[in-house]
């Protein structure tokens, strides 16, 4: 039995190589807010459909660094979106760490002690 890699996953970082904050302060919300139509199952429609951003592209804070999380099921969705944000990542010199999804720990049932 093959067992599926796990989802990986790539940090941008709002610093860039040479150590500076990437401004604008806001850069991280534009970025996943371009991105935000593509999910997986396609493009929701409907009252509500433009709010919210794309599980496989989320702003968020981690030790006080603006980042955004990228999954890489983006690149198999769409090519080109993947490409932008790489690129973007690339052209303004931002750091980005490659990472690995775990899964959620479940609570020891039985703890001892």
């Amino acid at each position: 039995m093959t067992v599926a890699p796990p989802p990986r996953e790539v940090f941008i970082q709002g610093v860039t190589l040479d150590g500076r904050t990437f401004r604008p302060s806001d850069w991280a919300e534009r970025l996943a807010g371009a991105m935000s139509c593509f999910r997986p199952g396609g493009v929701r429609s409907g009252i509500g459909a433009h709010i919210g951003y794309s599980p496989l592209c989320v702003p968020t804070v981690i030790n006080g660094v603006k980042c955004v999380i990228v999954n890489e099921e983006l690149k198999r969705l769409e090519p080109m979106a993947w490409d932008f944000v790489m690129n973007f990542a690339r052209d303004n010199n931002l750091q980005v760490a490659d990472a690995c999804l775990l899964p959620d720990a479940k609570p020891d049932p039985h703890p001892r002690g």
